[in-house]
């Protein structure tokens, strides 16, 4: 982890992504891909097997609920397939979807310098909006975008920018948070400063130091630091 030093002076707000960043959503993700399985008297998979890929989404769970199908989204089932896991998410989104340890302490540090704070994510508004409405953490969010908010979800910088519009503030004067290359990638893209959050779903093969994010955080609460 390396500070921004003086730049730090510069920094008027910092976006986050959702899952994997400030909240545990595999649980449910897991979940509702575990209805499908068992819907066709299947065994349930254990959480572990889900995590890594819960930053991927639906086709993220839906390749390891069923591994052995091939159903990548150019497969002729794969649509079929996504509805029916999006619809089982839907129906369980709150119930075992947590923050992460840290998360709450983090951000009531943020908004005690000064800064605002607000989420980027690609999670789509029919299910960020009602997620994020039902979880008190969000009520002093300054700014949420979804993944279908602006025409391009993120690695395309324009969610971030759009994020940054709304707050009225200059890109160069955020810090992006993310646990994906993807956010990275957008970060990077929107002239923000990035952050690599390494605690979330990195995903098994990833390796967060090839992003080229301008810092990394193993706990929430090392962002403070970085902003020192």
């Amino acid at each position: 982890m390396k500070a921004f030093g003086a730049d730090a002076t510069t920094i008027q707000a910092v976006l986050f992504d959702l899952d994997g960043t400030l909240i545990d959503s595999a649980p449910d993700l897991g979940h509702a891909a575990n209805l499908m399985r068992v819907a066709r008297g299947l065994p349930e998979l254990p959480l572990a097997l889900y995590r890594p890929m819960a930053g991927a989404g639906a086709r993220g769970m839906i390749g390891v609920a069923f591994a052995d199908g091939g159903y990548t989204p150019e497969h002729p089932d794969f649509p079929a397939l996504r509805a029916e896991f999006l619809d089982h998410y839907e129906r369980c989104m709150r119930e075992r979807t947590v923050v992460f340890e840290g998360v709450p302490d983090l951000l009531a540090s943020l908004q005690g310098r000064g800064l605002a704070w607000g989420v980027v994510t690609n999670k789509i508004e029919r299910f960020t909006l009602p997620l994020t409405a039902g979880m008190p953490l969000f009520n002093s969010a300054r700014a949420i975008v979804s993944g279908d908010t602006t025409p391009h979800p993120k690695p395309h910088p324009a969610p971030l920018l759009e994020a940054a519009r709304r707050l009225g503030l200059l890109p160069a004067h955020c810090v992006y948070v993310g646990d994906d290359e993807r956010d990275i990638v957008a970060g990077k893209a929107a002239g923000m400063r990035t952050v690599a959050a390494t605690y979330g779903y990195l995903g098994a093969k990833a390796d967060a130091t090839a992003w080229g994010a301008d810092a990394a955080i193993e706990h929430p609460q090392e962002l403070l630091d970085l902003l020192a």
